[in-house]
């Protein structure tokens, strides 16, 4: 459907029940929209208008009897081309990067904060989940002895960010011979992402693979150290906030939600593939994910270097996106900020 054939009545009638619709959650009437809008034209000229729109896909009536509601459809011409994004206020704004931009903390604590942020603004479901770190480039390797039999591995990639696995060795290792094998794989593997490490690293120490277990095992363990391990990556927050809404006060779709929020998952995927659009606005049935068919989601992609994750929040399709496209925005952008300085101070 082509918005520029809407009239400008129908787009103004359109953004007026949607702003009823999202602020009260009732169906909404031409009279309604008559009394509050002071449109100066009749219900009975509002009420033509709305069974056109009706007959256009953008609204229904869930009863024959009742007021009309937003599709799908509707909600994406209103966020398209109707919409008008919200300033956030001093407060709001100072509320965000007081609450991110602290510091001495690392990328989960910032993140983790960051989803409790959102979800406490916007009264929805506030969503974060860390950067894919296979996508980072290894700027160094470190191999820490922790116990006589152990090793902690620790990868540094060059946006700054770090993880470390612990390994069981069979035998006490030396210390000159840790850092020797801590030099050979920093000069075979540095520069490369750790997804290109995971996948050649065989290949690439075949001619030293018999210069000791430890070189042996950095091999056999390559899906432990260089592989993205989702779980645990992603932070929810405000799960209280949708039940207080009015479209979860069915069993079965709280039961959905809980089968959401209890298997991280489906919101992990779901983010991946947000992580490269910047803002994005995905609204009900756009989505492949069922357990989330009757909700939307605004999310934006931040950047951490040369890797990026994603932030947003997720409510039912009748969510104030004018509000919640300038907080995710502005979230977004505090995040790069924040860890563009997390960035230098790791250099």
């Amino acid at each position: 459907m082509a918005f520029e054939s809407l009239t400008d009545r129908e787009k103004q009638i359109l953004s007026n029940l949607i702003s009823y619709y999202i602020a009260t959650a009732d169906p909404v009437g031409s009279r309604a929209i008559a009394s509050k809008f002071k449109m100066g034209i009749s219900s009975a000229t509002i009420r033509n208008t709305l069974q056109d729109l009706e007959e256009l896909g953008l609204v229904k009536q869930p009863h024959t009897s009742a007021g009309r509601v937003p599709t799908d459809l509707g909600y994406r011409v209103y966020v398209d081309y109707l919409l008008k994004p919200e300033k956030l206020t001093d407060k709001e704004k100072e509320s965000i990067k007081s609450s991110i931009l602290r510091e001495g903390r690392g990328i989960n604590e910032i993140l983790g904060q960051t989803c409790k942020v959102l979800g406490d603004i916007s009264q929805q479901l506030g969503v974060s989940i860390a950067p894919r770190f296979e996508e980072g480039v290894l700027k160094r390797l470190e191999l820490i002895p922790v116990a006589d039999e152990r090793i902690m591995v620790v990868v540094v990639v060059q946006s700054g960010l770090a993880r470390s696995v612990i390994l069981e060795v069979e035998t006490v290792i030396s210390e000159p011979s840790l850092r020797e094998v801590e030099v050979l794989l920093n000069e075979r593997l540095a520069g490369l992402t750790l997804g290109e490490i995971r996948r050649t690293i065989s290949k690439r120490l075949a001619d030293v693979s018999g210069r000791g277990r430890l070189i042996n095992m950095m091999v056999d363990s390559k899906d432990k150290i260089w592989r993205d391990h989702r779980s645990g990556d992603i932070h929810i927050w405000g799960a209280d906030n949708l039940v207080r809404q009015p479209e979860f006060s069915d069993p079965v779709r709280i039961s959905e939600l809980v089968k959401v929020l209890g298997d991280s998952s489906v919101l992990t995927d779901f983010l991946d593939e947000a992580r490269e659009e910047g803002l994005l606005i995905t609204i009900g049935k756009e989505s492949k994910f069922h357990e989330i068919l009757n909700c939307s989601l605004v999310t934006s992609s931040y950047r951490v270097g040369n890797i990026s994750g994603t932030i947003g929040v997720i409510g039912p399709t009748r969510m104030p996106y004018s509000k919640l496209v300038s907080v995710v925005r502005f979230t977004a952008k505090a995040i790069n900020e924040v860890l563009a300085g997390f960035d230098k101070k790791k250099e």
